[in-house]
């Protein structure tokens, strides 16, 4: 299927962009045979949810991987720490250099935390090592039954770098589980992903079944009123890493101008008149 004339500019060797419904698009990892990730990969990532932010007509993301897997993480024949630091002998600046290529890479996955469309993740096989660190980046995780996770960068003799020490443990919510997870490098299979918080829905069917319902889901996401939706996306994210009454003083300030919004009358006059509202695009 050909990319949306917008996105003709991406790569379908990394990532495949489909419109899969009124206002939602998907994003799906294209490298064969496992979506194992290299350089490029990064940079595309970001550069498409950036370019989803200023698209009106994207309401809702649905990310998902083709083929074999969800991703099996980095492809750790590709280029990564060596080239980051090429030429240099210096210790300060390696390091000065390795920090600004980490830091990069960071950036990279918090684009898609920055892009204020929900993003719903639908992953089959397995998720590993970074699968880990950009499932966190999304708002709402569905699995296959089949699915497998590992948290496994410690196994490749380093610590987790661009997100799961910081995201994972505040999704799950439970500290215990999550240190033994990155201690262990152990896999997690869906029903435990589900137990502990990760997940929101096991669903059956396969590649297929858990797509389709990643697709109605963001469906429905995608005819809310979008102010509300952006705005609450924003919310629960500072909501996170902010105590109760930060959290409300934002809000007060946030909704003091959103809350004048047109949408809201739009949307109190469909319920009134039991009808599905329609609303200008943002």
């Amino acid at each position: 299927m050909s990319f949306p004339r917008p996105y003709s500019g991406f790569s379908a060797q990394l990532h495949l962009l489909v419109l899969e419904a009124p206002g939602v698009l998907r994003v799906s990892f294209n490298r064969k045979p496992v979506n194992s990730w290299i350089a490029d990969m990064w940079q595309e990532l970001a550069a498409i949810f950036r370019h989803i932010q200023t698209d009106p007509e994207v309401g809702a993301v649905v990310l998902s991987g083709e083929g074999r897997c969800f991703t099996a993480g980095l492809d750790l024949t590709a280029a990564g720490i060596a080239a980051a630091t090429e030429g240099e002998t210096d210790v300060a600046r390696k390091a000065y250099k390795m920090h600004a290529w980490l830091r990069d890479l960071q950036d990279c996955l918090t684009a898609m935390e920055d892009c204020d469309r929900p993003i719903v993740a639908a992953v089959h096989s397995i998720a590993y090592g970074l699968a880990v660190d950009l499932l966190c980046c999304v708002d709402v995780r569905f699995a296959e039954e089949g699915a497998r996770f590992c948290i496994k960068e410690v196994d490749a003799g380093l610590a987790a770098d661009v997100g799961t020490l910081q995201r994972f443990p505040k999704v799950v919510g439970n500290d215990s589980v999550a240190r033994e997870l990155c201690y262990t490098c152990r896999e997690f299979d869906a029903e435990e992903a589900l137990r502990i918080g990760f997940l929101s829905r096991v669903v059956k069917g396969g590649r297929d079944g858990v797509l389709a319902a990643a697709i109605e889901s963001a469906a429905m996401m995608a005819t809310k009123a979008p102010i509300a939706l952006r705005s609450t996306k924003r919310l629960l994210l500072h909501a996170r890493d902010h105590s109760v009454d930060e959290g409300l003083k934002y809000t007060a300030v946030w909704n003091a101008a959103m809350l004048q919004s047109e949408d809201i009358p739009v949307a109190m006059l469909a319920v009134m008149q039991k009808q599905t509202p329609t609303f200008a695009k943002l």
